[in-house]
């Protein structure tokens, strides 16, 4: 205890600050908000990179990912499970007000984030979502904002020795044949 009591006559000295303003309510506020925020910078400091492709069709998207590009299943990174709810629009849902029409795929729906997740690389994920339109002659497609995404995946199918043409560097745009012998277009999206 008297310890303690120097160490902080100390801190307060260097600080400048009277003791009595450090162990006021509103310095120990200070204090707890300014060890929340570097709790925060470290977790968000340590949270995977996440690339994000949006396809034509997840199941088409999961063959190619998993069968031909061998990437392994990777877990929901947990930062996305903060305020996910409210980008669903499903913040202020009472499940009570849902009726007994409810199952459990529905409930599981709005638990977890949507999509296919994948580890990319050491600390990248890549998360495979649908909504993307069907390319010429309704070839299934691939499109990322991101250019670094699709060189990661170029490479994958390069290593994995997939067949593949590239149609253009800049934006990136390559097209894959995939084992049921459909092709995939990958498309970066140009700002």
């Amino acid at each position: 205890m008297l310890l303690d009591c120097s160490l902080n006559l100390r801190l307060a000295s260097l600080l400048g600050l009277p003791l009595d303003s450090i162990m006021s309510t509103q310095g120990i506020m200070v204090l707890l908000l300014v060890a929340y925020a570097g709790a925060m910078w470290m977790f968000l400091k340590g949270a995977p990179k996440v690339y994000t492709v949006m396809v034509s069709d997840l199941e088409v998207a999961r063959r190619f990912y998993e069968g031909m590009l061998n990437l392994p299943a990777a877990e929901v990174p947990l930062h996305y499970y903060y305020n996910y709810e409210q980008t669903l629009g499903t913040a202020g849902l009472d499940p009570m007000y849902l009726g007994g029409a409810t199952s459990l795929a529905s409930q599981n729906v709005m638990n977890s984030p949507e999509g296919l997740w994948y580890q990319l690389r050491k600390n990248t994920q890549l998360h495979v979502v649908g909504g993307a339109s069907l390319g010429h002659r309704n070839q299934q497609r691939h499109v990322c904002f991101d250019h670094n995404c699709l060189e990661y995946i170029l490479m994958r199918v390069q290593l994995g020795g997939v067949q593949h043409k590239i149609r253009n560097e800049k934006p990136l745009n390559f097209l894959v044949k995939d084992y049921d012998n459909q092709v995939i277009e990958l498309a970066e999206i140009d700002d």
